[in-house]
């Protein structure tokens, strides 16, 4: 048993858009900090949340190094070959062979000799029934789900072996129970068969993996030469190839022949077959009906991991032309795998209404206008969303309208407690948001009047409200922000910062209203003006009269100098 899941994701990759669980037929995924990871216990392996990912965070799990460490071992290795290689691989039989005998194997023979004893099977289980129900096992992405998820009608499956499995068995009774058999298909679920271990598939690759290989070991295949004596062992299918298109099935159990009674049908899809199961009692159906069931659209030419972008026509179309009719089928079958398809369990929620309502709040949804079902967290409902919150797999942040008002709320909160005066106007210069200071600023006796209304001033021509509805105009066309430093309008000064919101769709502004800083910047500048001139008057008389004073003491100085030098003696007598 491989411990890792078929399919897993790359969380780093993993971007909070929510379409793989819009996508999942089950809802196997849960959304832990914004990124989505699959539920092993709950998933398919459809391969669906791989097909739409648009990051490419959903991946198959890749066995090719299983597979090149058997072929290591040196066991003889043998390819079960999907009917479905016709419409990827441009190659005949014989060159195929010869592309995977190069990679190792020792033989390659096709899946479609075991659907071949699948029909044989089936055709004789519904020839021998008088009324009721049989389900295909042929698809295991269906039989999966059947046992997951409608567990009611698991004991409707036909009890036998898929194609693959059967293939498997017929290899091992031919050449050995100790070779390997690798199955190498368009089928994610295969893997899930493999990992079965019950010494049937070895291992199971996709068609993506087997192409990464050849081109990894090989490359340029064209110079591989096809080799004549390169043949499908132990012999090549017939009818058996139209298993994977929708129908293909039904007509190979046509060409073995049933009683008329018996009614063959054809589903293809999850969401197809979930809907065709719905309401049914099998047991008041009173002729033998089969139905052939498939997961992909179109049949396995369309499945998870085909490698091919070939039109859906084309691809049945090359099956089609390619089927070798028998003339004689053989009425019992050559192999047949018992199996046993009981339900599986999988955790049911069952929470009260209580419960669910209490969830639905935390999400906003406190009446039932506010559960928009829209779909945009990835489930149907809005109740399915608070569903799984319950269950742990799903978070608030899903919600888009949630998070929307959310948004806005704080949006308008901050709008509406910021001081300065703020408004956004669209590109018909018309207002979409406007705060209250903004009203207050600018509507003058009419604040009331717009205050009154639900929508303040949305709408509102913008020309109309302020008198430098220019710059707008300006920055919707040029794109560039402006800031506008004392701003004269009238008697009033304004600081604006003009800004673009969306390029030539959204501009903003934050006005602020300078005039009082302005006027009291000027009154304080008057003051200190006044201040320091009387402090210049003030210091220059100081000056002057230290001035004067200086003069009148080096006057005196001097004089008492003179009066010194003058005496005969230096002034040391008497």
């Amino acid at each position: 048993m491989n411990n890792q899941h078929p399919v897993y994701t790359l969380i780093n990759e993993c971007h909070d858009c929510y379409k793989c669980v819009r996508e999942c037929p089950v809802k196997a995924i849960k959304i832990e900090n914004d990124h989505a990871s699959v539920i092993p216990e709950k998933c398919i392996s459809c391969g669906t949340c791989v097909q739409v990912c648009p990051a490419n965070a959903k991946c198959v799990r890749s066995d090719l190094e299983k597979v090149k460490n058997l072929l290591i071992t040196g066991k003889d290795v043998y390819v079960s070959l999907a009917p479905s290689w016709r419409s990827v691989f441009e190659n005949s039989a014989q060159k195929m062979i010869a592309i995977l005998k190069q990679l190792g194997f020792k033989d390659v023979s096709e899946t479609a000799i075991g659907a071949q004893e699948v029909s044989i099977k089936t055709a004789e289980m519904l020839n021998n029934m008088e009324q009721g129900l049989w389900i295909s096992s042929a698809c295991p992405v269906i039989v999966e789900y059947v046992r997951l998820y409608k567990p009611e009608f698991a004991k409707y499956i036909t009890p036998i072996g898929s194609p693959a499995k059967t293939h498997a068995r017929m290899l091992k009774d031919l050449y050995g129970d100790d070779i390997a058999v690798v199955f190498i298909g368009p089928c994610i679920g295969k893997k899930n068969e493999a990992d079965e271990n019950d010494g049937l598939i070895d291992v199971s690759i996709t068609f993506e993996e087997l192409k990464i290989w050849i081109a990894d070991k090989i490359g340029d295949i064209s110079e591989i030469k096809k080799e004549s004596c390169f043949e499908f062992v132990p012999y090549s299918a017939h009818e058996g190839t139209l298993y994977p298109i929708n129908g293909g099935m039904n007509e190979t159990i046509k060409k073995i022949g049933v009683k008329p009674q018996v009614q063959l049908m054809e589903i293809c899809s999850i969401p197809a077959f979930e809907r065709a199961l719905e309401n049914l009692d099998a047991e008041k159906l009173t002729v033998p009906v089969f139905v052939e069931a498939l997961a992909c659209e179109s049949g396995c030419i369309t499945g998870p991991c085909i490698a091919s972008n070939n039109a859906s026509i084309s691809s049945i179309s090359d099956v089609m032309q390619k089927v070798k009719v028998r003339d004689e089928i053989p009425k019992e079958p050559q192999v047949v795998v018992d199996c046993d398809y009981s339900p599986k369990e999988v955790s049911t929620s069952n929470y009260s209404l209580e419960d669910i309502m209490k969830t639905l709040k935390k999400i906003g949804k406190h009446t039932i206008d506010d559960e928009l079902n829209c779909g945009g967290c990835g489930y149907s409902s809005c109740k399915e969303l608070a569903v799984a919150l319950l269950d742990g797999v799903a978070e608030p942040s899903m919600c888009v309208s949630y998070m929307r008002k959310i948004a806005m709320r704080k949006a308008a909160a901050m709008l509406r407690c910021m001081p300065a005066a703020i408004v956004m106007v669209d590109n018909n210069m018309n207002i979409i948001e406007a705060n209250d200071s903004f009203m207050r600023m600018f509507t003058g006796e009419m604040y009331e009047i717009f205050k009154a209304r639900p929508d303040g001033l949305t709408g509102a021509a913008i020309d109309r409200i302020v008198e430098f509805s220019d710059i707008f105009r300006t920055i919707l066309k040029t794109g560039k922000d402006l800031h506008k430093e004392h701003y004269a309008v009238k008697d009033r000064l304004y600081d604006i910062n003009a800004f673009t919101i969306e390029e030539n769709e959204i501009v903003g502004a934050i006005i602020t209203d300078v005039t009082q800083t302005e006027t009291n910047r000027e009154k304080i500048s008057e003051k200190a003006k006044e201040v320091i001139s009387k402090n210049i008057s003030i210091v220059q008389e100081i000056a002057c009269l230290l001035g004067e004073h200086m003069v009148e003491t080096e006057t005196l100085l001097n004089s008492i100098a003179n009066d010194y030098d003058d005496k005969p003696d230096g002034g040391t007598n008497p």
